[in-house]
């Protein structure tokens, strides 16, 4: 197969994340300041495709280790793929320990018929939009797809409470700013966004002392 050519630009390595921190840093203090606490940031980068998502809706919503615990089960089962979760049925997916909400998302997912290699060439927005049109696929979720399983360089988070939380510390803001004040906010640090949120995630771990993403 050959290459696919992407029309945004991928963050694939360490130096990349380093190269747009130092970048980050020349624009802003703040953000300067924040780096010299957290040190070097991690690249996160996760598989992509159905399997991740599906990963994804199964940690909605409840504590990490439960999440893992479902996870190892549907690993477990094989039911990893859109045909297996298809063939499982309600029951099979219930007995991997699925809500009921969590098995029509997981059918609607692999129902959707999604071109995964497709996606990896779309520009974010195309992304966003292609994911969010499947139930239990939110604007949080999809935007974490696009930044680590498919590595866009300029995708943010804008609704992640810790990446808002970090932002009011640092920035010594009256109060938490909620999405739409995230995005005029997060605005300024394009094109490095994904990286941004990385800072804001490792100075959430040092302001809170606890992990802002999972």
């Amino acid at each position: 197969m050959g290459a696919i050519a992407v029309s945004v630009r991928i963050i694939e390595t360490d130096a990349d994340v380093a190269k747009d921190a130092i970048a980050l840093c020349a624009m802003c203090s703040r953000l300067a300041d924040a780096f010299t606490q957290t040190g070097q940031l991690p690249l996160r980068r996760k598989p992509d495709g159905f399997a991740e998502l599906l990963s994804a809706i199964v940690s909605q919503q409840v504590s990490v280790a439960s999440a893992n615990a479902i996870w190892a089960r549907m690993q477990e089962a094989g039911l990893t793929a859109p045909a297996p979760v298809l063939r499982a049925g309600e029951g099979g997916l219930r007995a991997a320990g699925l809500s009921r909400q969590k098995i029509r998302y997981a059918q609607e997912l692999a129902r959707a018929g999604i071109d995964w290699v497709a996606l990896r060439a779309m520009p974010t927005d195309a992304v966003l939009k292609t994911l969010t049109q499947v139930p239990g696929i939110g604007t949080w979720t999809a935007e974490i797809y696009a930044m680590f399983s498919l590595g866009h360089a300029d995708v943010f988070a804008h609704g992640d409470l810790a990446l808002q939380e970090a932002a009011r510390i640092l920035y010594d803001l009256p109060e938490r700013p909620d999405e739409r004040a995230m995005r005029v906010i997060a605005a300024e640090w394009s094109p490095y966004r994904s990286v941004a949120a990385r800072l804001l995630w490792a100075y959430y771990r040092v302001a809170k002392q606890r992990e802002g993403i999972r």
